[in-house]
């Protein structure tokens, strides 16, 4: 490790590792430091029973060829190298109701999702094409989801203010088709009296255009860009956690690591939750009414996971993933569970590998659940660099939550309970201490409708070289926070620039005997 580089970032998830690769192709010297045994956030993986499971990236939207997924990670040098398995056409999301039989489907590409809501409600023709038109609309507002140069879309503040539920109301009486809508929303914890229409927008539209799993997961995006940040002569270091911030003459001048590491740097972008970038530069820094606005903004609910390693040959595979909800209601309301009612909600997803056939030998089923469920651990700290034991009553809580989540889980698949050779779990603490997210959020800061201004947080801090990037500020998921890194490289590299370069790595090259 060298003592100077142009750019040091803090912590490797996708927003930094995008960062550092924009930047090391520009020619500038970068520095990654992960805290982890494992770059990459929430792309990290681990391995149960020899199996493998994601931590985060169930499904990747938008990666068709052309499409503004595959656009960025084709300007990357990843594109080609992803092993990817397209989810299923006529259905990729299954969302399912209480004692309801039926099935309703998002399928893929707008003519078939559309056509395969159509079969389902007859009668609601009008309202589901408002509904594609309205997406599509909301999308085309975000100059970088297209690719195209625009005015940083906070500026168009109109569009912030539509709630999605008040929109999806508006277009139909139909309640079923109304809770079908919005029946994914596990991918942004939708609040019914906040979720502006974008965030549903920008979060669902990608999915609709295309929807694919990773096979073997989602850590080989991190490994590519990895590779490719190497290649460019960029650097990245794991096990090296950063505990404090150099400052002197309103600049950031290095960093210090739990290992004594002193590293120097003319900018630095901070990829950790803005919260804890605050601590650790120090709030006096700040301004007081940016650190407190900071400060106050509220996380995103978290989530508990239970990963289940199928037996051999006994479960199939299912090339699609499942929303079940209790109630029609409960896909605007299942973050408002009570100890007796958890879980209101849950998503489905398999893992896939290689050697995936007619059978599946993953689930991973994730709902909501509260910080302050966990909070009688909070002090304790958990990981494979840090390992520690949180004591009998954890392990207790877990198993506790286990076995409700599995009761619910038998209510939609009878025989789930046979086909279980071993279950792990994951709760608010595991996402707070591998991904570093404020209280386990699991997707950044609660955009509000109401006050779209709050919860708004630039790249750009009042300290002239501290950038900020991820899930925190524009928009989460795979999509979000590689558009947010492209935001925060532009602050270096020039906006019109960088993206004249993306556009010509999407270039398709003219056939010479045409």
């Amino acid at each position: 490790m060298k003592s100077h580089y142009d750019v040091v970032i803090i912590g490797s998830g996708l927003g930094g590792l995008v960062c550092a690769n924009i930047l090391a192709r520009e020619g500038y010297s970068v520095c990654v430091l992960e805290k982890n045994n494992q770059y990459g956030g929430n792309l990290q993986t681990f391995v149960r029973d020899k199996t493998i499971f994601d931590t985060g990236v169930h499904y990747i939207g938008g990666l068709s060829e052309g499409q503004n997924l595959y656009q960025y990670f084709n300007y990357l040098g990843i594109m080609d190298e992803l092993k990817l398995k397209k989810l299923d056409e006529d259905g990729f999301d299954i969302v399912t109701f209480g004692d309801d039989p039926k099935e309703y489907k998002h399928a893929q590409g707008y003519e078939k999702f559309t056509k395969a809501l159509i079969a389902q409600f007859p009668e609601e023709e009008k309202a589901i094409k408002a509904y594609c038109d309205k997406l599509k609309e909301f999308c085309g507002k975000f100059p970088l989801y297209g690719l195209k140069l625009g005015k940083p879309y906070h500026q168009n503040s109109d569009i912030f203010s539509l709630k999605a539920k008040d929109f999806i109301d508006s277009i139909t009486t139909n309640e079923t088709l109304r809770a079908v809508l919005v029946g994914s929303n596990f991918l942004y914890a939708g609040d019914p009296n906040r979720t502006p229409f974008y965030v549903h927008a920008l979060s669902i539209n990608s999915y609709i255009e295309s929807a694919y799993r990773c096979v073997n997961g989602g850590s080989q995006i991190s490994k590519l860009l990895v590779r490719r940040l190497k290649e460019h002569q960029g650097e990245a270091y794991k096990h090296q956690e950063v505990v404090k911030f150099g400052y002197e003459d309103k600049k950031i001048t290095s960093v210090t690591t739990k290992k004594g590491d002193i590293i120097k740097g003319d900018v630095f972008i901070s990829n950790i939750e803005p919260k804890l970038t605050i601590q650790l530069v120090g709030e006096d820094k700040f301004r007081k009414v940016y650190a407190n606005r900071i400060k106050n903004i509220e996380p995103v609910i978290a989530g508990f996971s239970l990963y289940i390693v199928l037996k051999p040959n006994s479960f199939k595979y299912e090339n699609r993933n499942f929303y079940h909800f209790k109630e029609r209601d409960m896909v605007w309301n299942s973050q408002n569970y009570t100890e007796e009612s958890w879980p209101e909600g849950y998503m489905i997803s398999m893992g896939i590998n290689k050697k995936t056939t007619d059978y599946g030998d993953s689930l991973t089923v994730l709902t909501y659940m509260r910080y302050e469920e966990v909070e009688p651990w909070a002090n304790t700290v958990n990981t494979v660099v840090n390992k520690n034991d949180r004591g009998q009553t954890y392990e207790q809580f877990k198993a506790e939550k286990a076995e409700i989540l599995l009761d619910e889980l038998e209510k939609k698949f009878p025989n789930i309970r046979d086909c279980i050779e071993e279950t792990y779990t994951s709760t608010p603490l595991s996402y707070r201490d591998y991904i570093g997210s404020h209280n386990g959020t699991m997707y950044g800061y609660v955009k509000d409708a109401n006050n779209p201004l709050k919860s708004f947080v630039s790249p750009r801090t009042k300290i002239k070289n501290l950038l900020l990037t991820g899930q925190s500020l524009n928009m989460h998921g795979i999509l979000g926070v590689t558009i947010g890194a492209v935001l925060t490289s532009s602050e270096i590299v020039g906006m019109e620039p960088l993206l004249n370069k993306i556009q010509e790595a999407n270039k398709i090259e003219e056939n010479p005997l045409s």
